[in-house]
């Protein structure tokens, strides 16, 4: 029987794949070799080899374009960084340590003119170990810095102490001596163009060992130099704005005020005063404030979800999102507990931006076509007021409804104080029912009844935790995070232990939204585990304890500051939970595999534990199959389109494999 030559087309298609893996060029030339051994006959053998060095050639291509790509990437990132940032000082830090990385140099300084003294002076420095340099001043025309600020051209050298261009002192040759640096390359920060631009100081980036600078990253320093200098005459600038409509706001607050003014502001106030004397809630508050200032008002928690409004838009967001652990809404405006959507998170979070504004400026601010007022008690953000409908506010309603977050301010801090005393009584249940569920069922019941808890009803248990000096504020993030939906929480064996009324979500999606919450409630990453639905004592403390347990294996895998539950866990999570949902195990980690093998008649599964049962020889699979090897490669193939590029990683294994195993002793 006559041997036939290979066929090239499997090494052709073999360097496809590793050209757009990224594959390196040791792998892509072994291809050649790999072709010669299979047997490939001489002229496909020399279609390989042309193949092969065409592929080394599109794959520098693409390495030189990536390059470039991850430069321009970083000049763009640095823009948007240097745009957002405000104070001088933060400005500089930025500019400075994007200059080290993206040269990858030991250290980054940059120097500014100082146009008193005449001279330049070190103003920041990264990566530098030298207080002698760090405090160098380079008059024009000294050292290489010096050159660079008086001729307002960028300077290389490979070898600093070595080079005879520049005017070498004692007091820069020792600086740069006791920092040990050797290759320096000095940008000018230039405002302006031509011979009209103004030097207002020098980037530098430097090595401790000779190196000599391409012209490459020449121009990208000079790139970023040039976004520094604007950005540095923009903050000075805005300091200086700042500063001057300070001046002007508080001038034309005494100009525009008048008796008529104070006296309906005066009169105003007592009216809201008198709401809070006889008993008036937040809502109360907002509706009188509405009909004060003509317009629609809403009241928001400190992370900007609604509490309660009045007129015509309503205390949700527009788009139906809802507070992530319930609130009390009216006039129509419903919030349901526990739904957190992406689009409802984005605006709370900007509501929160603008509030930050107004407690910053200590006045209402105009964002996004509505007014927002900071409520404070103190410097804590208790919430917002919210004015729809007026984008025009004249000075006297402006401070009128400024004045109504104070009254809202006390409502709020009157029932967190309430909330808090309940919730203490209420936390005494919790810890009846996590420690004692079976002395006394039907008074637990009971008590729950009193304190406005249904434990009859199915609710999910959630188990927070996070470091122990933050231990305090998750606990005091829980209480927040839980007023107005029906929940209780309680500290128990040093966890946050919260249990709400199930909303037709699932734990897991419980969990995450209760992570996200209360870490920024908190201030520190929190992670949740979540277990439920669970009705009556027993299955309450059922569910704790499937809770803890699914806490445990979240910090075993690496998964703090998240949340999840269970039964998302994978293997983990069907080892962990109560219900032992093999089945769904299964459906979740081979259901492509059987769907795709049941709609088509084929043997994805089958060829996949052939394939492990065989430790992944090609060979070995295809005789236990009874199949060519090509056919084995092509279910692969499918198997890795339907599984994604990660089927094959050891964890990933690992669970297909416990998978396929309880699908054979399933039946399947």
């Amino acid at each position: 029987m006559s041997h036939r030559p290979t066929s090239a087309a499997p090494h052709l298609r073999r360097l496809f794949e590793l050209l757009a893996a990224g594959a390196p060029a040791e792998e892509l030339g072994a291809v050649t070799a790999e072709a010669r051994r299979a047997g490939v006959d001489a002229r496909d053998l020399a279609e390989v080899e042309a193949a092969t060095e065409a592929a080394l050639r599109v794959r520098n291509t693409l390495r030189q374009h990536r390059r470039r790509e991850t430069e321009l990437t970083a000049l763009f990132d640095t823009a948007g960084d240097l745009a957002a940032l405000r104070d001088l000082d933060a400005v500089l830090r930025s500019i400075v340590r994007r200059a080290r990385m993206l040269l990858g140099t030991d250290t980054a300084y940059l120097t500014l003119a100082d146009e008193g003294a005449g001279d330049t002076y070190m103003r920041v420095t990264d990566g530098s170990v030298s207080e002698l340099f760090q405090n160098l001043r380079l008059q024009l025309g000294e050292g290489l810095g010096g050159l660079v600020a008086q001729t307002a051209r960028p300077y290389a050298s490979p070898d600093y102490r070595t080079d005879g261009r520049f005017l070498h002192t004692g007091s820069i040759d020792a600086g740069v001596l006791d920092e040990g640096l050797v290759a320096i390359l000095g940008v000018p920060l230039l405002l302006g163009s031509g011979s009209g631009g103004q030097v207002i100081g020098a980037l530098f980036a430097a090595d401790r060992t000779p190196r000599t600078f391409a012209p490459e990253e020449v121009a990208l320093l000079c790139s970023l130099a040039d976004h520094a200098a604007i950005a540095i005459d923009t903050a000075r600038t805005m300091a200086d704005a700042r500063l001057a409509l300070a001046e002007l706001a508080e001038a034309n607050a005494v100009i525009r005020e008048h008796s008529a003014a104070m006296q309906r502001a005066a009169e105003s106030h007592d009216r809201l005063t008198d709401l809070v004397l006889r008993g008036g809630d937040v809502s109360d508050v907002a509706a009188a404030v509405a009909g004060l200032l003509k317009g629609a008002v809403a009241v928001h928690d400190g992370s900007g979800w609604p509490l309660t409004a009045t007129g015509e838009h309503g205390g949700g967001f527009t788009d139906g999102t809802e507070h992530p652990a319930g609130a009390e809404v009216t006039a129509g405006a419903e919030v349901t507990a526990g739904a957190e959507g992406a689009a409802g998170a984005e605006k709370a979070a900007a509501l929160v931006a603008a509030a930050e504004s107004s407690r910053a400026t200590a006045h209402a601010v105009f964002r996004d076509g509505r007014w927002v007022c900071a409520v404070l008690a103190g410097q804590e953000l208790l919430g917002c007021l919210v004015l729809y409908g007026r984008p025009e506010l004249d000075d006297p309603d402006r401070r009128l409804f400024e004045r109504s977050s104070v009254v809202t301010s006390l409502l709020l801090l009157l029932r967190r104080s309430v909330a808090e005393t309940e919730n203490r009584v209420r936390g005494d249940l919790i810890t009846d029912l996590l420690t004692a569920p079976d002395r006394d069922p039907a008074g637990l019941v009971a008590r729950g009844r009193r304190l406005g808890i249904d434990l009859d009803r199915p609710h999910f248990l959630l188990v927070a935790r996070t470091g122990d000096a933050a231990r305090e504020r998750l606990a005091d993030a829980a209480v927040q995070y839980l007023f107005g939906c029906g929940g209780v929480s309680a500290v128990h064996e040093g966890a946050a232990v919260l249990l709400l009324p199930c909303d037709g979500t699932d734990p897991g999606a419980a969990a995450r939204a209760a992570a996200a919450q209360l870490g920024r409630l908190a201030g520190v990453p929190v992670t949740v585990a979540g277990a439920g639905p669970a009705a009556g004592p027993r299955a309450i403390a059922d569910a704790h304890a499937e809770g803890t347990r699914c806490l445990r294996a979240m910090h075993v895998l690496g998964r703090d500051g998240g949340g999840a539950c269970a039964a998302e866990l994978g293997f983990v999570g069907v080892l962990l939970g109560d219900d032992h949902d093999v089945d769904g195990f299964v459906a979740a980690t081979l259901g492509p595999l059987l769907e795709y093998d049941a709609q088509r008649g084929t043997q994805l599964v089958r060829t996949l534990r052939a394939y492990f049962g065989c430790g992944g020889s090609l060979t070995r699979a295809k005789e236990e199959l009874h199949v060519h090897v090509n056919t084995v490669v092509q279910r692969l193939d499918r198997i890795h389109a339907l599984l994604g590029p990660g089927w094959n990683t050891p964890e990933q294994t690992l669970e297909l494999q416990l998978a396929l195993r309880l699908h054979l002793l399933s039946g399947g």
